[in-house]
């Protein structure tokens, strides 16, 4: 069963209850309040009548062989006017004590109105009694009292009322009420239906949005709700906030993936020409009749040089492997000027002929993994080293809260369009064949592993005037 079924149904179910409590509650009342407006026309009555009795000299007790006396017409029974003037609306009935009828409108047997054994019981004991009981297939309300003569009782008064049309009254409030409910109940669920419909268009929408984007794999589409911000709205919203980050997430994912198949193409590349030419050489080793010594001598070197080449390879691959895997770094005091005079050291021992110009603070202090850090500028050193053709500058220098490290060739520079692809994964550029031809990883390991310790790094270039490497650190003061 959809919610929308189920808030009509509940939506009907409370409107339909709370009707039948003001129904039966109205009915009530209005039965309630018409039987005591009945009563007390008849205490009315009854009292005036009683009084004119005690008024009325009554006919002594027969005697008890005398048999049965016919009762009286009341313009015999009574000279009083209540007697001679009683109401259409009214049976007005004397009884004796016994309940036997002493005097009626017309004096007619049978004009008795019924009086139980238990009403005459308790009219003998000097208490009122009201009775409702059918007369000529007519419901009445029958009212009796004891007439006191003397502090005797002497007689009982009888006034009765029908209830017919009270009955007929009630009858059609009962109806009007039920056909009055059902049609409002009906209406009820309708406008419940459309409301529930209306209300809930928002979610049929989020539920078509979520299908359209599980078929299309499209997460650019959004819920549109223009109604009050209602939890309703809240929901849209959220939705369209989680389809915003599925669709970031998606796109990173599917950046990520054609990272991998880049990554995995260059690698293959990259594996491709010193393993091809390694084979090859290994075939001229096999070949007979064998080289000339001379020859077997060269092959040896190239395949030396090709070993050399796959060992780097592999290495940087390790290097940038842990990167990619937030291998956790150590994080601990560093001094900047005694790193970098001892990585200057180790490139001029490899090249004595380098010259650094050093203008470095004292006192700089940052906090990282030593190792990580010296891999970083070792990096930084040796593409400067390739490219320069003068000397190297080394600034480092305190910016605000953080340590700048400034690494400048005398270069050709890189042109504007490649510049950004540079922290790219094996990417060189048009590289001059004097330089030695390296992987295009190195600067990709220094920017997972400056961003890994919560720093940034930048390259600057213009052509014919160099480039610069400029490598930030939060800077900690305080070791």
């Amino acid at each position: 069963m959809s919610i929308r079924t189920r808030l009509t149904i509940t939506y009907t179910i409370i409107l339909t209850l709370t009707l039948m409590v003001f129904g039966v509650a109205l009915y009530t009342i209005q039965a309630q309040d018409t039987i005591n407006s009945i009563k007390k026309d008849l205490l009315f009555s009854g009292n005036r009548f009683a009084d004119a009795t005690q008024k009325t000299s009554t006919r002594p007790l027969p005697p008890p062989n005398a048999g049965i006396i016919p009762p009286l017409p009341f313009d015999k029974f009574s000279g009083e006017q209540e007697f001679q003037f009683v109401s259409e609306r009214e049976l007005v009935r004397v009884l004796d004590m016994n309940g036997e009828l002493i005097a009626s409108p017309f004096g007619r047997e049978g004009d008795e109105l019924p009086l139980s054994q238990e009403g005459l019981s308790a009219l003998q004991s000097q208490n009122e009694w009201w009775e409702i009981a059918t007369v000529s297939d007519e419901r009445m309300l029958i009212y009796s009292r004891t007439v006191l003569i003397n502090d005797e009782a002497r007689n009982i008064v009888q006034v009765a009322r029908p209830l017919t049309e009270r009955d007929r009254t009630l009858q059609s409030l009962a109806t009007t009420l039920f056909i009055a409910g059902l049609l409002t109940v009906l209406i009820a669920f309708g406008i419940g239906w459309f409301l529930s419909g209306l209300t809930l268009k928002p979610i049929q929408k989020i539920t078509q949005t979520a299908r359209e984007i599980g078929e299309k794999r499209d997460f650019s589409q959004r819920v549109q709700h223009k109604g009050p911000s209602d939890e309703v709205s809240q929901l849209a919203n959220t939705f369209n906030d989680m389809l915003s980050r599925l669709q970031d997430a998606f796109q990173k994912v599917e950046h990520a993936l054609e990272m991998q198949r880049n990554f995995v193409a260059d690698i293959s590349h990259e594996l491709r020409t010193p393993l091809t030419t390694l084979r090859g050489n290994l075939g001229l080793l096999r070949k007979n009749p064998p080289a000339p010594v001379d020859v077997q001598a060269d092959i040896l070197n190239d395949m030396v040089a090709e070993s050399d080449r796959l060992i780097r390879l592999v290495n940087e691959l390790l290097i940038m492997a842990r990167a990619d895997t937030g291998r956790n770094l150590a994080s601990e005091p560093i001094l900047v000027p005694e790193l970098l005079e001892e990585t200057c050291r180790q490139m001029q021992q490899i090249d004595p002929n380098i010259i650094f110009h050093q203008d470095i603070s004292p006192a700089l202090i940052i906090k990282g993994d030593r190792d990580a850090i010296k891999q970083i500028l070792l990096i930084g050193l040796d593409n400067a080293i390739k490219h320069s053709k003068g000397e190297i500058q080394i600034n480092a220098k305190s910016v605000g809260v953080e340590v700048e490290i400034h690494i400048k060739d005398q270069g050709d520079g890189i042109p504007a369009d490649k510049l950004g692809h540079v922290f790219d994964r094996f990417y060189r550029g048009d590289e001059d064949t004097a330089i030695m031809p390296g992987f295009g990883l190195g600067l990709s390991i220094a920017k997972a592993l400056v961003e890994k310790m919560g720093g940034s790094i930048h390259l600057e270039s213009e052509l014919l005037k160099g480039s610069d490497l400029m490598i930030k650190f939060p800077q900690n003061p305080w070791f």
